[in-house]
């Protein structure tokens, strides 16, 4: 923890003191900021912003792993399908999501519902191209080793390859849930009552400079929370991944003179 903390910390301490004195209109203090988020927090609606942004987040992304895991298991596991599809999956990660925003808003309107659908759409594609390579780097000893035994095909496909693949899968829930944030702030600027996004929008087209700062910081706050509880559940999880190999014992080395003095006592050496 301390290895991980010292440098966020130093760097807090650098700004809190650099921007102390800042009369700047564009870069007021940051004690001023963060006075402005906890206000906001506590007697503002910057809480029920925050609220409806992360749920719009956890639905999206929800949806995203559970169709880009489930597609790319069955994508991976038949080569037919995964020849079949493999330039549309290009097409569709290459095109970008940002790109779909006026549209989606303009055929489903403003509401919680287009934001969900909209993170979905820009997270499912790195879970899905993820879950598919790590099915075919699976070893072909493991599927002929579960061929051989005649495991049923859901029973391999939940106990064998699942496992086998997760590592990978866990990378591309990572790079979605950046995403994610991205899109969630993009979706609520363009047309949105509520959520972060809004309340940054409308701060900073009424010039209050210190509460668009304390969105902007909380969005952060949320992303970093975010991917450390990601993490976590990486690390239950992954405890066969990431488990250290054993450590070697010292082999027990005698001494010359030891061995001597054993000798000369008429003992053993072994």
């Amino acid at each position: 923890m301390l290895r991980q903390l010292w440098l966020p910390v130093v760097v807090f301490a650098v700004l809190i003191v650099s921007t102390a004195g800042s009369t700047s209109f564009y870069f007021p203090p940051l004690t001023e900021v963060l006075d402005v988020l906890w206000t906001e927090l506590a007697h503002g609606g910057l809480f029920g912003d925050l609220l409806f942004s992360l749920r719009n987040i956890v639905l999206g992304l929800a949806l995203a792993i559970v169709v880009g895991v489930g597609a790319g298991l069955v994508i991976g596991e038949i080569r037919t399908l995964r020849l079949a599809t493999g330039p549309l999956l290009d097409f569709a990660r290459a095109t970008p999501t940002v790109g779909f925003v006026p549209v989606i808003i303009l055929t489903l309107g403003i509401g919680s519902g287009p934001k969900v659908f909209l993170i979905f759409l820009g997270s499912v594609w790195p879970i899905l191209l993820n879950t598919v390579s790590g099915v075919r780097a699976i070893s072909p000893a493991v599927h002929e080793t579960a061929r051989g035994y005649r495991i049923p095909w859901r029973l391999r496909l939940r106990r064998v390859i699942l496992p086998g693949a997760l590592p990978q899968i866990l990378a591309g829930i990572r790079v979605a849930l950046s995403i994610a944030v991205v899109l969630m702030v993009v979706s609520e600027i363009y047309g949105s009552p509520d959520g972060l996004g809004n309340f940054i929008l409308q701060s900073g087209s009424s010039f209050h400079v210190a509460e668009t700062w304390a969105g902007t910081i909380l969005i952060g706050i949320l992303g970093y929370g975010l991917s450390v509880l990601l993490l976590l559940c990486e690390h239950l999880l992954l405890g066969w991944y990431h488990q250290r190999a054993p450590r070697a014992r010292p082999a027990k080395t005698a001494t010359i003179e030891s061995i001597d003095t054993i000798e000369k006592s008429n003992g053993v050496v072994v």
